[in-house]
């Protein structure tokens, strides 16, 4: 399975892509994944709080709901073991993503200055 993510987040993210082992490392640190065939997503929660750490979609398969699904299930299980808020940041020129979230309910709520090699990150929240 993980080898199957490596190459998915490779197709998803090729300037940046993580190694099966990055993988296995976020399992080790307390990291729920989810995958299909076409998406992935990464996420964390501590106490009542949760992180999102990255959601991708092979390129072939965006748009087609994906994402908002993972996001749907992420939000679920949060809720399920007591989250009350969910967080996350996306590249500010991310704009499809940050449609998605802002369409999930998620507010801006800072900027990380260049944190993506230069660009900026928007941090966003959301309550549950």
């Amino acid at each position: 399975m993980l080898n199957e993510l490596e190459k998915l987040h490779r197709a998803c993210f090729p300037h940046k892509p993580w190694t099966a082992n990055d993988f296995a490392d976020l399992k080790k640190s307390g990291c729920d994944i989810i995958a299909s065939q076409n998406g992935f997503a990464v996420w964390r929660v501590v106490m009542d709080e949760a992180e999102i750490i990255t959601i991708g979609v092979h390129p072939d398969a965006r748009r087609g709901g994906i994402a908002a699904a993972m996001l749907t299930l992420i939000e679920a299980d949060v809720k399920k073991r007591g989250g009350k808020k969910i967080f996350l940041e996306v590249a500010e020129n991310n704009h499809p993503a940050r449609a998605l979230y802002e369409n999930a309910g998620y507010i801006q709520i800072g900027i990380r200055p260049k944190y993506y090699d230069g660009t900026d990150a928007v941090l966003m929240e959301k309550k549950l």
